[in-house]
């Protein structure tokens, strides 16, 4: 356990995601020293204590404390029982600055203690490529750029390389969409063939609502049908269909789905419409003919891993040969923008795995493949019974990401976008990469959060992007959510569309 303890309540959140960024099996526990008066309404415990020499004899078990305090225009940063400590001043700074700086300060003291470093400094937010695209389209170059990203952030040589190359990629493909007049359509299908270990998404086994899918299509329906009266002005650049696999559908239901997106909306400014086949168990010739005659643009067939082992360990009830005949599939009845998933850190692979399933991958040459990092959530089973898996490896180092990298260029894939989360497998990153041409625009626009993305479905987050930036160059961003039982999402469907209603009325 990590304790820290705060005289003030400030960048908690900072802090907390840093320690575990450098520590990520130890329990980080936040309190206060200051008076309950002063942290009303913060979800943070709230006691009094007092730093000594010798520690916080109430955190005995503890094995770190550190106490942040506030003293004037300074900040002192101690290590109870250590001689490491530090002090900042914050005069003149803003709460950015202010922020950097004590992050900065804690990271170097971290770093001194145990030798340890991180690949993206004191980055731990989901989006890094987006300070990149900031400094590009400030009119900064690579050079103030990559100085920028290492003396803020202290980010690594190849987290900044990689950084800057996907920003201007993505920059080309953004300079296309119409952020003002233009919007991003999400479907949520939440059901798959079986739920895999690692996964936390709104996806329910198949067997359990079949015979009430008909009905949450109605419901889903209805929400689209508003969606489409609401912003019939507006530009609809991209549609994705995501889930859950949504080709658990029978070749029917897509069939009515697809149908009634294109019958609902305007799809003359429309640069992309993706539909996840996902799960090579729930592939079929009969589906991928629906979503062919339905003109649908790229699709994604996902292995996750080309080892059987693995498969078998993580839940997924289909082959590795099953992934190549349905991606062969998809090939022969014409779809030519592909994309591949697959996770590095899965249970028990091991470096030479990956190479085997970066072979197979290769083989295939798929149009896109994105490289996730392993991140396990606490709604995971990986998670829910952590005990059925303590014993197995689950093992990502940039020696993996970089084997990833190599393969996709000899594929001619360059990376086109990049996110990270909390909790992932080796503090890396999750990276798409794409051929020339093939670079998938939604994954963009959600990442860049630039422009207002609806969604339609049990367990969507419909988010709205206001145009106007903030001074700093962000947008303001107000979400909405649906709720994620798949009843209570039938039966509250006009509470869903409510909700949106209030979030577009302003």
């Amino acid at each position: 356990m990590i304790v820290v303890v705060f005289n003030k309540p400030d960048f908690e959140y900072d802090v907390h995601s840093l320690l575990k960024e450098f520590f990520p099996q130890e329990d980080v526990q936040m309190y206060y020293s200051c008076s309950p008066d002063e942290v009303e309404g913060k979800n943070l415990a709230c006691t009094h204590h007092e730093m000594t020499d010798d520690g916080i004899k109430e955190f005995a078990d503890a094995s770190q404390v550190f106490k942040i305090d506030y003293v004037g225009d300074e900040i002192d940063i101690k290590t109870a029982g250590k001689s490491i400590c530090t002090k900042i001043s914050v005069t003149g700074t803003d709460r950015k600055e202010t922020k950097n700086r004590l992050k900065l300060a804690l990271y170097s003291m971290i770093e001194k203690g145990t030798g340890k470093s991180l690949p993206w400094g004191t980055l731990s937010g989901i989006r890094p490529t987006k300070i990149a695209m900031k400094c590009i389209e400030d009119g900064m170059s690579d050079r103030e750029t990559y100085d920028y990203l290492k003396e803020t952030y202290l980010a690594s040589d190849e987290k900044i390389d990689l950084s800057i190359g996907i920003a201007k990629r993505e920059k080309a493909l953004l300079d296309k969409v119409d952020y003002d007049n233009g919007y991003s359509l999400y479907i949520g299908i939440p059901f798959c063939p079986s739920t895999c270990a690692y996964c936390s998404f709104t996806s329910y086994p198949l067997g359990v609502w079949k015979n009430r899918v008909d009905d949450y299509l109605d419901a889903l329906e209805k929400e689209i049908d508003y969606t489409a009266q609401k912003f019939y002005h507006k530009k609809l650049n991209s549609i994705y269909v995501g889930g859950g696999t949504p080709t658990t559908l029978s070749p029917a239901q897509l069939d009515r789905l697809i149908r009634k997106i294109k019958c609902s909306f305007d799809l003359k400014d429309c640069l992309e419409f993706t539909v996840e086949a996902g799960r090579p168990d729930s592939i079929t010739k009969e589906k991928l003919m629906a979503l062919k005659k339905n003109g649908i643009s790229r699709i994604s067939v996902n292995p996750q891993t080309m080892k059987q082992q693995t498969l078998d360990i993580i839940g997924r009830h289909h082959t590795v040969d099953d992934t190549i005949q349905s991606f062969k599939l998809a090939r022969e009845l014409g779809f030519d923008n592909i994309n591949m998933d697959l996770i590095m850190g899965l249970p028990e692979e091991t470096l030479d795995d990956v190479r085997h399933t970066m072979e197979l991958v290769k083989e295939l040459a798929p149009d896109n493949v994105t490289i996730h990092s392993l991140a396990v959530k606490r709604a995971a089973r990986l998670t829910i019974f952590k005990d059925r898996y303590s014993d197995m490896q689950m093992v990502n180092t940039q020696e993996h990401m970089d084997l990833c990298a190599a393969y996709c260029k000899q594929m001619g894939l360059e990376p086109y976008y990049l996110y990270r989360q909390k909790g992932m497998a080796g503090n890396m990153e999750n990276v798409g990469y794409a051929a020339k041409g093939k670079a998938g625009v939604y994954n963009i626009l959600i990442m860049e959060e630039k422009q207002t993305i609806v969604a339609c479905g049990a367990g969507a987050s419909t988010k709205r992007v206001w145009p106007v930036p903030n001074p700093d160059g962000t947008h303001r961003i107000d979400r909405c959510e649906n709720v994620k039982d798949v009843g209570q999402y039938i039966a509250r469907i006009d509470e869903m569309i409510e909700r949106k209603q209030r979030l577009f009325e302003k």
